[in-house]
């Protein structure tokens, strides 16, 4: 039996308020014949496998049908649009910044008596209807469309409760007694029937709408987007390449590269595409593919990777791999798949909404069919009715998840924590097991010089006056280290004369004089200044521990050996024993050799270690911890981590490294201190424990207040004062995170 082809189809979903609007759109499109579908509300994305040939537009419609809008992603080499260009995110600023000006003179005057001169009731509705109708819309349009799939959400009970307060307050001005002139809210703290003819909730439908709007307008603004990560990654590859033609050099750009195609890569250029080593030798730094911190010699025949840096000298690569093919590209895919296939959150407040809001619009119809039972009259029974959907409204609730965002997020930048958005938060709760990438998070990242070991007749200031002086010359990392050390210790160097790179082995020249060499051991012992015993046991010692041994040698003889290796932040072990108070399983997660990760992990008490990783390893050995159980948080900084930063249930990037690992990731700690992404935990479950605490407050005041409002005694004032009260109560609550204290202050 043959198996029909397919294709697979991306598609960018917009208009999506909440997880269960990604899931209504996949049941849509799941309906289709032949089409498989998966929408992620995170990333805003639809990922498809149809029968091959299938039109997209029968996709896009099919969303449309469903209440949203899609079309097809932009060709990756297309500007992307800026995110102050963002019209969705521009609309919405404006919506918030409209009903601030409209709404708060619509709460002012019913909050103040003071301020409720001869027709302020009139005036609160020219002013409040704009706020309701328009900047309220998108919870309308939302409303309308979970009602018609059946759901209720957020939007729902945002909608129900701010136009019930709306059409009430308009019945009771022009068929009531509430719009004659000089009528005055009064504070009356009795309860007492009512038919609410006199009533107005104006401030309550407009209040509401704002608060929401804003919470909605900064968490779409903090919203992560996959397409960020991903354009931050092409963004790593060079723009163009020097390729040789009939040879001549020819500058062109690096889509127009086809395979077999040899380039040129000189000092400090990025190499264009994967290829492989034609002539030349040289130093090229790998570290955003396997986060090792030594840099890769290559030579004729070696394969070098698109995206990494050539820090030594001039070489001509052929081209193996381009476009698609390439490992950068690979690596975005990754990113891609693994921000894809994370699941959305949906916000607390919509769990809570969607029974709360079926349960109330129960009670509001419960209500008018017992009055009308109990032979009340119909204005009567309405009140009550209408009563229970007004007070059922969250205006501690449209408080509740953004106060505390607010409070926590602000306190957490001012300790160097940026948390991307509520969704993230969740996240935090669960996590037992911390994976922390080696290079540039537990250690410093940079090549240090950690040991001078001078042989006989040889003093420290010599033998680091002629090394330092030599590679001071040199672009190579390791001898950036060595010579900044030289100069910090003894302030100058000398000029060397002569100086020549000896094809990624090391460097030769003169210094005062003397012929010296530094490099590899074997160039020294090539040229018959072989070490002596104890400078090859010291040697052997360093690199058994995973260091960089360097010999100096000059007048016929090796006089020391420079030790240079990738050094462990100082407060790195400090991190580890917070991690382990949090109820956290720290691993180490490495590019790195096991010689080398053991020791970094014994230095600072790690147990646990996975070295000699790729970039596609790092996302299998993430997912291996999750389908063991456990929940995974992943501190990374360079693009070798993005992926399995998208890939974890929580991924912590250290500001000081790459924006695409930034980018990949939903919390980023300013400050290279591992300290801070305890910090970023920590707070986070704070933030998280306050929300929940607003959201059981705002939901409890509305509660207690409804079988009131059943009972038809519902004073205005009182409710008003009610509900002001628990947006007090919230707002103050959330005002408690800014006592947070970090981790570096205890």
């Amino acid at each position: 039996m043959s198996v029909a082809p397919v294709t697979h189809i991306e598609l960018t979903i917009a208009g999506m308020t909440c997880a269960s609007c990604a899931a209504r759109i996949e049941k849509k499109l799941n309906r289709l014949d032949g089409v498989a579908a998966t929408v992620n509300y995170a990333t805003e994305k639809a990922t498809l496998t149809v029968p091959s040939g299938y039109d997209p537009q029968q996709l896009i419609a099919a969303v449309e049908q469903a209440g949203y809008t899609a079309a097809l992603p932009q060709r990756r080499e297309e500007p992307a649009p800026e995110e102050g260009a963002d019209p969705e995110l521009t609309a919405l600023r404006t919506r918030v910044v409209t009903a601030l000006v409209l709404a708060t003179p619509v709460i002012a005057m019913a909050m103040i008596p003071a301020l409720q001169f001869r027709y302020w009731q009139w005036a609160s509705l020219v002013l409040a209807a704009p706020v309701v109708v328009w900047a309220g819309r998108p919870f309308h349009a939302a409303a309308w469309a979970n009602l018609r799939h059946g759901t209720a959400t957020m939007d729902t009970l945002v909608s129900i409760g701010t136009l019930s307060a709306f059409l009430w307050s308009l019945y009771a001005l022009f068929l009531g007694t509430a719009g004659v002139p000089g009528m005055h809210d009064r504070f009356e703290l009795t309860v007492r029937p009512s038919d609410g003819a006199g009533n107005i909730y104006l401030e309550v439908a407009a209040g509401v709408t704002l608060f929401v709007l804003a919470g909605r307008y900064f968490e779409k603004r903090s919203k992560r987007t996959a397409g960020a990560a991903l354009r931050a990654l092409l963004e790593l590859g060079a723009k163009d390449v020097a390729v040789l033609r009939d040879g001549a050099e020819t500058r062109i750009p690096v889509d127009r590269l086809t395979v077999g195609d040899q380039f040129v890569v000189r000092p400090g250029e990025k190499v264009a595409t994967d290829g492989v080593v034609v002539s030349g030798s040289s130093a090229v730094d790998v570290s955003m593919l396997t986060g090792e911190s030594v840099p890769a010699e290559v030579g004729p025949g070696g394969g070098v990777t698109g995206g990494t840096v050539n820090v030594g000298g001039r070489l001509v690569v052929r081209a193996t791999r381009v476009g698609d093919d390439t490992q950068l590209a690979h690596m975005a895919k990754l990113v891609e798949e693994a921000q894809s296939g994370k699941a959305g959150v949906q916000r607390l407040a919509d769990r809570i909404s969607s029974v709360f809001v079926p349960v109330v619009i129960g009670i509001a119809l419960a209500t008018l069919g017992a009055w009308l039972a109990l032979g009340s009259p119909a204005t009567a029974a309405l009140t009550a009715a209408v009563a229970v959907l007004i007070i059922a409204c969250p205006c501690a609730l449209g408080l509740a998840t953004p106060t505390a965002l607010l409070v926590g997020t602000g306190r957490a930048a001012q300790l160097g924590v940026l948390i991307k958005g509520p969704e993230v938060l969740e996240s935090t709760r669960n996590v037992d097991t911390i994976v922390l990438d080696k290079t540039g998070t537990v250690t410093t990242g940079k090549m240090s010089l950690v040991d001078v070991i001078t042989g006989p007749a040889t003093d420290r200031e010599t033998l680091l006056r002629y090394a330092g002086a030599l590679e001071d010359a040199s672009e190579h990392p390791i001898a950036q280290a060595i010579a900044r050390a030289a100069k910090a210790e003894l302030h100058a160097l000398p000029t060397p004369d002569g100086f020549a790179s000896l094809e990624g082995n090391g460097v030769r020249g003169v210094v005062d004089g003397h012929t010296v060499t530094v490099g590899r051991p074997r160039l020294l012992a090539d040229a018959g200044q072989p070490l002596d015993a104890a400078l090859s046991a010291d040697r052997a010692r360093a690199e058994g521990q995973g260091k960089t041994a360097v010999a100096v040698g000059w007048d016929g003889r090796t006089r020391g050996v420079l030790v240079v290796a990738d050094t462990v932040k100082p407060t790195s072990a400090e991190a580890i024993r917070q991690f382990k108070r949090l109820g956290l399983t720290p691993i180490l997660l490495t590019g790195d050799n096991g010689t080398v990760a053991n020791r970094i992990a014994e230095q600072v008490g790690i147990e646990q270690v996975i070295s000699d990783t790729m970039p596609a390893d790092k996302v299998a050995a993430v997912k291996r911890l999750q389908s063991e159980g456990k929940v995974v948080a992943m501190v990374g900084d360079g693009v070798n981590d993005a992926a399995a930063l998208a890939a974890a249930d929580l991924g912590v990037a250290m500001g000081t490294g790459t924006d695409v690992a930034i980018e990949a990731a939903d919390i980023t700690v300013t400050r290279g201190d591992l300290r801070a992404a305890v910090d970023a935990i920590r707070l986070s479950r704070r933030t998280l424990a306050t929300i929940k605490g607003n959201l059981f407050w705002a939901f409890g005041y509305n509660i207690a207040a409804i079988p009131l409002a059943a009972l038809g005694m519902l004073n205005p004032m009182l409710a008003g004062a009610a509900m002001a009260f628990s947006s007090v109560f919230v707002v103050a609550n959330s005002l408690r995170l800014r006592s947070f204290s970090s981790v570096t202050n205890t």
